[in-house]
């Protein structure tokens, strides 16, 4: 970045104190079931707190200690380790309803309830150290660009670099970053886990949208990793880390990348049913200047609000279809292929046009009160702009790579 590190502020982050983890008698009484009712009930609550959280730069400390009472963050634990491992179609179930209330949490929590699952890719010491270690879950973002420098050094190695688009560092105790050996041959991408006390949070997250979730950069210095503590990213990408070994459910042998599109669609997803839903409302009340009766008795008005809900509705038929085909990935018993990883991750891409869509087609329609800054819906529209702009949801990328896979070329970038 332009801006010199020395001259940035620190964020004001919330390092966890911990203690307030949830006992095997509480976690116990959690079905998937029940964890959706949590989250559904916590909806007020973000909702209410989404203009001050948006104010703060990250989201409320007491709407995020009220999603840790609510085991969430357990969801992809291994139950090894005391953890709940639900599937990945719960993951969807309970994280639909943060995304409808606040688009900016709900991307924080999707988030690091996925770096749990990311934890469990490790082998068994790093897993032994950390959930069985005094975290029975962890907050933890994970940070992949630009990668940092990595130096071997007996016993481990020695990490320096400045990554950007640290969703979760806010009220983070552990970061997941990516390093690579300067002049390896191949080159690898390494990820690394080391405690967020470890590093520097600096405070540089200010963006038009999601500016609740509190992204900022995150940067470490000549920072020892012990060697147990780092994975070849490239395992991850196929299904085939060391913890997907480890642990017996296929939900740990999942392809990485659709499994991160999948995370970040379901906060959009959300978001888009619940401005189709207050679109809707609005037009029992709302007069069109010039006219007579409320804008809900406009033919106009009928076509905008279907064809909106049809797009919401067909991105979450995508979505929960996506999830359907990476778990058919991780069933393989193979590593998966990149023309299956493509596939999908164009699949996910369209999940997210689809939101863009949903959203742009009812504040279009809303009036100039929508963009009052009260008004949740141009909240709506600058999130999912923003949330659209992730690499994974690069239509033309997406796109490409789909087209040069059915024509039998190799893919052109490493992203897959």
């Amino acid at each position: 970045m332009a801006d010199d590190a020395q001259t940035i502020g620190l964020a004001d982050r919330r390092i966890p104190a911990g203690g307030d983890w949830l006992s095997a008698e509480a976690l116990a009484a959690i079905t998937p079931a029940e964890l959706t009712a949590r989250t559904t009930a916590l909806k007020p609550m973000l909702a209410e707190a989404a203009q001050a959280a948006e104010a703060l730069r990250r989201p409320v400390d007491s709407v995020w200690q009220a999603l840790r009472d609510s085991g969430v963050f357990y969801h992809f634990v291994p139950k090894a380790y005391g953890g709940l491992e639900f599937s990945l179609d719960d993951f969807i179930d309970a994280m639909l309803p943060l995304g409808e209330a606040c688009a900016s949490t709900g991307w924080v929590t999707s988030f690091c309830v996925e770096h749990n699952w990311m934890l469990a890719q490790f082998g068994k010491a790093a897993q032994d150290e950390i959930f069985g270690g005094g975290w029975p879950y962890v907050i933890a973002p994970g940070v992949t660009m630009p990668p940092g420098r990595a130096e071997p050094v007996p016993g481990g190695y020695r990490l320096t670099g400045r990554w950007r688009w640290g969703t979760g560092v806010m009220h983070a105790d552990w970061i997941l970053a990516t390093g690579m050996i300067p002049g390896e041959k191949p080159p690898r991408m390494l990820f690394f886990a080391f405690p967020a006390s470890e590093a520097r949070v600096l405070d540089t997250w200010r963006m038009d949208g999601m500016a609740a979730t509190g992204s900022n950069d995150i940067e470490a210095r000549d920072l020892f990793v012990p060697e147990h503590r780092v994975i070849d990213m490239g395992l991850m990408r196929e299904g085939r880390a060391p913890g997907a070994q480890l642990h017996a459910n296929p939900i740990y042998r999942m392809p990485m990348l659709p499994f991160l599109g999948i995370t970040a669609a379901i906060p959009a997803v959300g978001l888009a049913r619940a401005s189709v839903a207050q679109f809707r409302e609005r037009l029992d009340v709302r007069v069109v200047h010039g006219t007579s009766g409320t804008q809900g008795e406009k033919p106009a008005a009928q076509i905008r609000l279907a064809r909106a809900d049809m797009a919401a509705r067909t991105a979450e038929i995508l979505l929960r279809d996506a999830a359907r085909g990476t778990m058919d990935l991780a069933r393989l018993g193979r590593p998966s292929t990149v023309d299956e990883r493509i596939s999908l991750r164009l699949q996910i891409a369209s999940v997210m046009a689809h939101c863009k869509d949903a959203i742009a087609t009812v504040c279009e329609g809303a009036g100039s009160s929508a963009h009052a800054l009260d008004n949740p819906l141009q909240r709506a529209l600058r999130d999912v702009n923003v949330m659209a702009t992730h690499i994974v949801y690069d239509m033309d990328t997406a796109l490409e790579l789909r087209g040069r896979s059915m024509v039998g070329l190799p893919p052109n970038t490493a992203l897959t």
